[in-house]
């Protein structure tokens, strides 16, 4: 539609261009013409979440981030440890719990991430582009830096892992075609993905399972949900499949139509996060409570401690929609509370948050090579198991072998420590320098 008017004007008194009307989501065009009119051309904005202005980075998320990049050194450091997830103690219970955060707020937020850097790229075309590139680039370090980083042995006849890291890179991979659905879409796309699967539940024990694992493609329904390791010949699989597509995929399709909500005023953004996360830690408490829905076994007790426990105890392989109700609830919740606050141990935490990738890549090296300093400390020698395949698919921890939670925490501490110095000058490389290799990592 073009509207054409006619006003006193002096010539270069009103610029042409483009103004993008964020309310009725039009582009409207103006250009001033030599008869003294203005003609106004209006058109429908195409994309119009990717052509506002991109803003500055969002502390809380860089927080969130960074507090979990620290957490799931914790985690890792327990892998090399020898100490069992499911714990001994309920101390031990407590040191795996806590970073099951982890997992669902980095993809979660991946999401969010590559929403504003859409708004920064300005485009669909050169978001799906950089979502696919960046995608394999993570699924081909998952399989070769991070493997030599996990194994230490070289070894090219053990099973890849599918983990975090993997299942992050082949969810961008199909993110660059779903975000041409648009964030309202995609968002409400990722929660049905998420909150439907455990429709499954009853099915997959006794009819589904041993079907989808008999026909010729099992190994696609355990790429896609089933997970676990993936045979093709011999006697040692192929992939271990620790993160299967679902719900992931879903939790960054989520994550993306989240930044919608982070983009709005400050105000604003944190009404929606604080009713978003009560709602659904609440929700979280009401189907676990009552065992109703969303996740694959009902939780019981012989006492209050053996009670809270299995209360706390949902699935994470396939995360269920409990696990994640139990761990993004909380961390939505946090949200607003992060935007102001200050301190060095927030600045520390942003730091990390603003490096994730670069923090993760150094971070499993950098455990292992401790782990074997501690061996060799506490042995005179170092185990031969710290060359098996981690985290997956390895041999029985060597009688003696544990650490205790003392010396798990303050190697923990210690590597944190050390990774201060790389992230802080990566962190500084990245403001000063705006190269596009800088995006991969």
């Amino acid at each position: 539609m073009t509207i054409t008017f006619r006003s006193k004007l002096q010539a270069g008194a009103f610029p042409s261009g483009l103004i993008v009307d964020m309310d009725s989501a039009h582009i409207v065009e103006v250009t001033p013409q030599p008869d003294q009119t203005l003609r106004m051309t209006v058109s429908p904005a195409p994309t119009v979440e990717l052509l506002k202005p991109p803003s500055a980075r969002l502390q809380s998320i860089d927080i969130i981030r960074g507090i979990v990049m620290i957490l799931m050194a914790l985690d890792h450091v327990r892998v090399f440890a020898g100490v069992s997830a499911g714990g001994v103690t309920n101390a031990m219970f407590f040191t795996r719990w806590i970073t099951h955060f982890c997992a669902p707020a980095f993809v979660f937020f991946a999401g969010t991430g590559a929403f504003f850097h859409g708004r920064k790229l300005g485009d669909l075309k050169h978001l799906s582009r950089f979502l696919v590139t960046r995608g394999l680039w993570l699924i081909v370090l998952e399989f070769t830096f991070l493997r030599f980083a996990w194994t230490f042995n070289g070894q090219v006849s053990g099973p890849l892992l599918g983990g975090i890291i993997w299942v992050i890179g082949i969810c961008m991979v199909l993110m660059g075609g779903l975000i041409w659905l648009g964030p309202k879409k995609l968002g409400w796309l990722g929660l049905l993905i998420l909150a439907g699967h455990n429709l499954l539940d009853p099915y997959i024990p006794g009819q589904l399972f041993p079907r989808l694992m008999a026909g010729e493609f099992s190994w696609a329904s355990q790429f896609l949900y089933l997970g676990g390791p993936v045979w093709v010949q011999d006697q040692t699989p192929t992939i271990f499949i620790l993160y299967s597509i679902v719900p992931w995929i879903g939790v960054m399709g989520a994550g993306y139509g989240f930044g919608l909500i982070m983009a709005m005023p400050r105000d604003k953004r944190r009404q929606y996060c604080l009713w978003i996360g009560i709602s659904a830690t609440a929700l979280f408490v009401i189907l676990r409570g009552f065992n109703l829905y969303g996740n694959p076994t009902p939780w019981q007790g012989t006492d209050q401690i053996s009670g809270f426990l299995s209360f706390l105890k949902t699935n994470k392989y396939p995360a269920s929609f409990q696990f994640l109700l139990m761990t993004l609830g909380p961390t939505i919740i946090a949200l607003p509370f992060l935007d102001s606050v200050k301190g060095r141990v927030a600045g520390v935490c942003k730091m990390f948050g603003r490096v994730p990738l670069f923090f993760y890549l150094l971070h499993i090296p950098l455990i292992h090579l401790a782990a074997i300093v501690v061996s060799f400390l506490r042995n005179g020698e170092v185990s031969a198991w710290l060359f098996d395949n981690h985290p997956v698919w390895i041999n029985s921890v060597p009688d003696g072998f544990a650490w205790g939670l003392s010396l798990l925490y303050a190697t923990w501490v210690g590597v944190v420590i050390l990774l201060y110095f790389p992230c802080k000058w990566f962190e500084d490389l990245k403001r000063r320098r705006k190269d596009w290799w800088l995006s991969y990592l």
